[in-house]
């Protein structure tokens, strides 16, 4: 094992601790990894170290890897973007892709819907909201998300299954813990007026301090450098 493959297992492996020790409910924590700053090579050996769901921030590239590692005889990837999406790219999202993790505006969300339409899908989506100023600036603004949800909630080909906010990058733990609380309690304001009880999923952005997250009840982890560092 190299130095590559000894620094993804000893962190995937203190990430699993941490969910294992911090979550409120481990079973039903997703281990997310982010490759925007990875190669192919190093992709497949954080799968082969146990995590099978990937983040992509260049979705124009997701093909090509599918592909890759579909001819690898893996074929059991999700593909996560987690970028910012234009819209001559969701054609991709589509046929590759079973979460977007931001969908920052309604005329967005309603592409996505098309588009899924088309391929006769579903897709699931986390809303972005920002609840944590400027780390989290390309989210739904709180009072622009709660005009468009009756719009959103029109949309037949996108599930809504979750919120999740990019938590600051501070020391300050009562700042980063007070924006999974405030998270929370959104969602279970939108659970009891919009999506009766459904809305389950807790996710987080990228974030230094992530087992704050998990004490607070996330569900969905997303994890970036912590991987590869």
């Amino acid at each position: 094992m190299d130095l590559i493959e000894e620094n993804i297992a000893h962190n995937i492996s203190e990430i699993k601790n941490d969910i294992k020790n911090h979550s409120i409910y481990p079973d039903k924590v997703k281990l997310i990894a982010v490759t925007k700053y990875v190669g192919l090579d190093t992709m497949k050996e954080v799968l082969k170290a146990g995590t099978n769901v990937f983040g992509e921030n260049r979705v124009q590239l997701i093909k090509d890897k599918h592909d890759s590692f579909i001819a690898d005889g893996i074929n059991n990837i999700e593909w996560h973007f987690i970028g910012n999406l234009q819209k001559n790219k969701v054609k991709y999202i589509a046929d590759f892709i079973t979460m977007i993790h931001s969908v920052n505006k309604l005329s967005l969300a309603q592409e996505i819907d098309k588009r899924a339409a088309q391929n006769n899908r579903t897709i699931d989506v986390l809303l972005e909201i920002n609840v944590a100023g400027e780390e989290s600036k390309e989210g739904y603004q709180y009072d622009e998300l709660l005009k468009d949800i009756p719009q959103l909630l029109e949309l037949k080909n996108i599930n809504i299954i979750g919120l999740m906010t990019m938590a600051p990058n501070s020391s300050d733990e009562t700042l980063v813990r007070d924006v999974f609380i405030k998270l929370r309690a959104i969602k279970e304001d939108f659970n009891k007026k919009y999506f009766h009880g459904k809305l389950t999923e807790l996710s987080m952005g990228m974030t230094n301090d992530y087992k704050i997250a998990l004490e607070e009840g996330a569900t969905i982890i997303r994890v970036g450098r912590k991987i590869y560092n």
